[in-house]
């Protein structure tokens, strides 16, 4: 066993202090969504309401029926795609991987959209497990196209090059599609594809609740052979792990991830690749033991203050999630790749 010496002693105090803070920021942005929209509640207003000593009925639906399933779905599916980016990015081994880049969001639009026109036009209702379903086989699809690139080109540069050009031929066909489908089922296509936290309903939060903790913790036990791939595939090896089902649980799971968030929220963009490399930046240090947990709660504060700032900015107009989280995920990217170009 290792002594503690002061450096380690000093780490540990900053990793507590830096996750004591994602802590106080979800809870703060929590209350937040829950107090900000075109009805203002005051702080006194939502405690009356928790407590039960409150008889507005309006402020009660509005907390317990449309901001708090909201703010809920944006915490957790904000933590789901960070988290779905970090499993990527240790699988190809290059910042700049995530599921919006490589495609993998717009294979699982793809095949959602599919769905929700052939059951809509049957007039039948769609489930969370059937939505949740169709875009994991989406999301499969287009990654399974990635890895079929990944065999044949070993520069990365056209191999995120090769992930965008998928999902443009799998946002390609989703607007053929729509063309194509009734009126009616266009306005709610177009409403999911352009990326919304809004209409999530506690029966979509349980679900979510559910895929996104399972998938999460199973990642989180995968810990110790992820830090140990990271220094390599020859010596993950030689350390016991079995790098063949290592790296297919890897898929799976950041499949699952992207997958509930595409579901749910439609595609968002930039969250996969820009909240892992913040984090990084901030813990400096990229052990999965405690990037896993970092990246979930970043993810969280990254997506509900994008959701903030997309309901109230231009309010009563609404903007999709996907524009801001570009807004502010964007110059992440960049600034990773400037980095990466200076450093070959």
């Amino acid at each position: 066993m290792k002594p503690i010496t002061c450096s380690n002693y000093n780490n540990i105090r900053k990793y507590i202090l830096y996750f004591l803070l994602l802590s106080v920021l979800l809870l703060f942005l929590f209350s937040i969504s829950i107090c900000v929209g075109s009805i203002a509640i005051s702080p006194q207003e939502l405690w009356d309401v928790f407590l039960g000593k409150s008889e507005n009925d309006t402020f009660f639906t509005i907390i317990y029926e449309i901001r708090m399933p909201r703010a809920m779905a944006g915490m957790l599916l904000g933590g789901a795609l960070a988290l779905s980016g970090y499993l990527l990015q240790t699988f190809f081994q290059n910042p700049i991987a995530g599921p919006f880049v490589l495609g993998i969001s717009s294979g699982a639009k793809l095949v959602v959209a599919l769905t929700m026109i052939v059951f809509m036009n049957n007039t039948r209702m769609l489930s969370s497990a059937t939505l949740i379903l169709a875009a994991f086989i989406g999301s499969l699809i287009s990654m399974g196209a990635v890895l079929l690139a990944a065999r044949k080109v070993h520069n990365m540069s056209v191999l995120v090059l090769a992930g965008v050009m998928i999902g443009y031929i799998c946002s390609a066909i989703t607007d053929f599609m729509v063309t194509f489908a009734d009126d009616s089922n266009i306005v709610n296509l177009h409403n999911w594809a352009m990326g919304s936290f809004s209409g999530i309903s506690w029966s979509n939060v349980t679900t979510i609740v559910f895929v996104v903790m399972l998938a999460s913790t199973i990642t989180f036990l995968l810990s110790k052979p992820m830090n140990a791939y990271r220094l390599g595939e020859t010596y993950a090896a030689n350390m016991g792990v079995s790098i063949r089902m290592f790296r297919v649980m890897l898929v799976i799971l950041s499949s699952i991830l992207s997958a509930c968030v595409t579901a749910f929220a439609g595609p968002v963009s930039f969250v996969g690749i820009a909240v892992p490399q913040m984090i990084k930046k901030l813990f400096r240090t990229s052990r999965p033991i405690l990037m896993i947990p970092a990246c979930f709660m970043g993810g969280g504060v990254f997506c509900m203050s994008c959701d903030l700032f997309a309901r109230t900015v231009f309010a009563p107009t609404e903007l999709s999630i996907s524009t801001v989280t570009a807004i502010f995920g964007a110059p992440v990217v960049i600034m990773v790749m400037l980095r990466q170009r200076r450093g070959m």
